[in-house]
């Protein structure tokens, strides 16, 4: 079955059940952990030992990926975050002609992915900052997202908001630059791009203009939103108000992705809960979502079990 006979498949099994819950890169268990490495200690070797420690780290990471995949398909997520670090330093002279070696590994993994339904998606850092005013800092935020949607490609997963690449706003007052520079972005990057809100930068209602000004998905992260709006329930008017903004701006609404998190020590500490103990009840109406608490599996395992 192709990948996007799959994609229909699975969006035709979600209507009228509860959402997927997607696992976010680890699991609170040693299961699925990645190794990864510094730049100072990689930098302490010569060129040809870099690169051989490199792809023998890349070659531990894919056996990594598998697992997760896995772990997946045992517990039927059906949503999986592909962590940023799975080939630290991809990026540089070093290690980018090392990814091409795995290209058959990677391929293989992707079209498990898609038989099994499992939907992949990649979330860059922080410091990927496309509206910085800082022409440098664009660039090599562009390079890393280069890199994400080449990771992608060689999954074989579709360039669209299915395989998604989800950043942040960035830089504060900065949206007319935001959507220019999202405008001129290559297409496998583009295709996959998602905006989410935060809790300092852009608003939920400022990135919402952000992605329709752009052409992009919006991923509402209700957790960000009351944080930012200082807000004393998820069931406040504009979280469900939200949901439902958010869902225009995707081109399929079956494929609109939300995240969740709770505060840790209080409702709008910006922390992540170990555990999900309050759910927007207007989550109930949407087909995935990311559930962002410590304890990974163990958060879906108990949203599982009280959604039943």
């Amino acid at each position: 079955m192709t990948s996007t006979a799959r994609i229909k498949e699975t969006v035709t099994t979600l209507n009228g059940r509860r959402p997927h819950l997607g696992l976010v890169c680890i699991t609170a268990s040693d299961e699925v952990r990645y190794r990864t490495i510094t730049r100072t200690w990689l930098l302490q070797f010569k060129e040809a030992e870099q690169r051989d420690r490199l792809r023998d780290l890349y070659a531990a990471n894919i056996v990594r990926l598998e697992l997760a995949l896995d772990f997946c398909i045992r517990h039927q997520i059906g949503l999986y975050r592909i962590t940023s670090d799975l080939f630290p330093f991809a990026d540089s002279d070093v290690g980018e002609p090392l990814l091409a070696e795995f290209a058959a590994d990677l391929a293989r993994l992707g079209q498990k992915a898609t038989e099994a339904a499992i939907r992949m998606v990649m979330h860059p850092d922080q410091f990927v900052v496309i509206s910085s005013e800082s022409p440098s800092v664009v660039e090599n935020s562009i390079g890393v997202l280069a890199h994400h949607a080449q990771v992608l490609d060689l999954l074989g997963q579709p360039r669209s908001s299915w395989a998604l690449l989800e950043i942040h706003g960035g830089k504060s007052k900065r949206a007319d630059a935001l959507i220019d520079v999202i405008g001129q972005l290559p297409h496998p990057i583009r295709s996959r791009l998602a905006l989410e809100n935060d809790e300092s930068a852009y608003s939920a209602a400022e990135i919402l203009a952000v992605c329709k000004a752009a052409g992009v998905p919006m991923v509402f992260d209700a957790h960000h939103h009351i944080v930012k709006e200082k807000l004393e329930s998820y069931e406040h008017p504009s979280v469900a108000e939200m949901v439902l903004a958010a869902r225009e701006t995707w081109p399929d609404p079956a494929w609109q992705l939300v995240h969740i998190s709770n505060g840790r020590e209080h409702f709008q500490d910006r922390r992540h809960s170990d555990l999900i103990e309050i759910m927007p009840e207007s989550y109930r109406s949407v087909p995935w979502i990311e559930v962002e608490a410590k304890q990974k599996e163990v958060a879906i395992a108990k949203l599982r079990a009280e959604w039943e």
